[in-house]
């Protein structure tokens, strides 16, 4: 059946729960007993009953034997199958070694394969937060490794490293990146993680992999990996904690905002930006962080409560006051407490968020105008912002019956849905398709999907 080994608390029990997407109360209730001892299983310092082994195997769908590995300690091989990042409070060595892990993975083909299944797992969030929210920083961010002293130049290069990925993932798209982030973190940043700092250096080496983290995993998100990129923004989410730095955890924060915006995670995208913009607050963020935190908060509200369908107006002034807000806010200018990824979300990219928020409230026109605004500002500069800005447009202008002037401005997104090396801008052209379905009979529309079909296919 296996070899019991030596283990601290039960990780195979732990792994189980979450493949399951489960947190301890829920695992809990599920088996019937308390909180409490669920989570003394978890570490291991209570024993099991075989009524409790029995109810196991019914939950989890496994045979009972399966139970009694994840009980008893039998070993067996370990597969990336369930979230590997704990971002529960830990130490420095802790938040190191799970970045070690998850990197590795990243660079090893066969787990990379297995890392790329991984499903988004919606409860791993709720445990994150709690734990960002709650527990207690690292006491210490100092390091004696082995290898040589690290500095503040070090703590630099990695942050306008990260600065140039991102320039080239705006232009070319992820595609194009992401390999290149990921040796980065495993060749350079580990090295430094690994070697000799004071608590100064630390804080800010930590804060600086957790903006690398939230890189890796924005190019994850990018290419539509969406497990994948729960897992680097939980690594970076736990960096930020290491460090004790809420700006940076605010900024991991309204990234995972944005991928559950996407993937119509809409409660959950309303708890993480409500997370980010208090996290924000508690910083003391500048005017300009705020407004990019509460445009989100607004995006957010209005996905969870889609007032336009559904006529809450409670919610609409709720929405509407958030989006005044975040524009009273941008519009004290620049701070000298900017941080440097503040830089790429200017006026059109705040624009270009609120329009989504007012076409969620049914005012279809102004999403229009915000959507081309802001296709006019990214053109040149940032193709695959203009992307899918164009078929933000096309969305609004269906929603005003404007079938042809919809069907045009999709038709343009194509040509930059093609160049660009990003799963996420061709899904963005094929929904907008799947959502002319009502008007499917039509000779323009079945038009529009041929010729869709054949460019993206050459």
């Amino acid at each position: 059946m296996g070899v019991r080994v030596e283990q601290a608390g039960r990780p195979e029990l732990v792994r189980a729960r979450r493949r399951r997407g489960l947190s301890q109360e829920a695992a809990a209730e599920a088996v019937g007993v308390s909180p409490t001892t669920w989570a003394r299983w978890e570490r291991g310092e209570q024993g099991v009953r075989a009524r409790h082994r029995a109810r196991m195997a019914v939950v989890f769908a496994v045979e009972a034997v399966e139970v009694e590995r994840w009980v008893e300690g039998w070993a067996f091989v370990e597969t990336p199958s369930w979230p590997l990042v704990d971002c529960g409070g830990g130490s420095l060595e802790a938040t190191v070694r799970s970045a070690d892990l998850l990197w590795r993975y990243e660079m090893d083909p066969s787990r990379r394969h297995l890392l790329a299944t991984l499903p988004f797992v919606p409860a791993a969030l709720g445990e994150w937060l709690t734990s960002w929210t709650y527990d207690t920083p690292a006491a210490s961010t100092a390091h004696a490794g082995s290898a040589r002293a690290v500095g503040m130049a070090d703590v630099q290069r990695i942050n306008e490293a990260r600065q140039a990925f991102g320039q080239l993932d705006h232009q070319f798209g992820a595609g194009l990146v992401r390999p290149v982030v990921l040796r980065y973190l495993n060749g350079n940043v580990t090295p430094l993680l690994h070697g000799r700092y004071d608590d100064k250096v630390g804080a800010e080496l930590m804060s600086a992999a957790a903006g690398m983290s939230r890189m890796a995993g924005w190019t994850a998100f990018d290419m539509s990996l969406h497990g994948q990129a729960q897992q680097h923004f939980g690594q970076a989410l736990r960096f930020a904690k290491t460090a004790d730095n809420p700006l940076v955890a605010a900024w991991v924060l309204t990234a995972m905002t944005r991928q559950a915006i996407h993937i119509d995670q809409a409660l959950w995208a309303l708890r993480l930006s409500r997370s980010a913009v208090d996290t924000a607050r508690q910083a003391q963020a500048s005017p300009r962080v705020m407004a990019l935190m509460t445009v989100r908060e607004a995006w957010a509200t209005a996905l969870n409560a889609k007032p336009g369908e559904t006529g809450d107006k409670h919610s609409a002034k709720q929405v509407e006051q958030l989006l005044a807000e975040a524009e009273r806010a941008y519009e004290q200018g620049p701070s000298d407490r900017d941080p440097a990824w503040i830089g790429l979300h200017e006026w059109a990219e705040l624009n270009a968020e609120a329009g989504q928020s007012w076409g969620l409230l049914g005012d279809h026109q102004r999403a229009a105008a915000c959507a081309e605004a802001a296709v006019t500002a990214f053109h040149d500069r940032l193709p695959r912002s203009a992307q899918f800005n164009r078929v933000h447009a096309a969305d609004a202008y269906l929603g005003m019956k404007e079938l042809e002037q919809a069907l045009d401005s999709a038709r343009a997104a194509i040509p930059m849905a093609k160049a660009l090396s990003s799963a996420r801008s061709v899904e963005f052209i094929q929904a907008f398709a799947d959502r002319l379905e009502p008007h499917g009979t039509t000779v323009a529309v079945r038009e529009f999907r041929d010729h869709l079909r054949s460019e993206l296919a050459a």
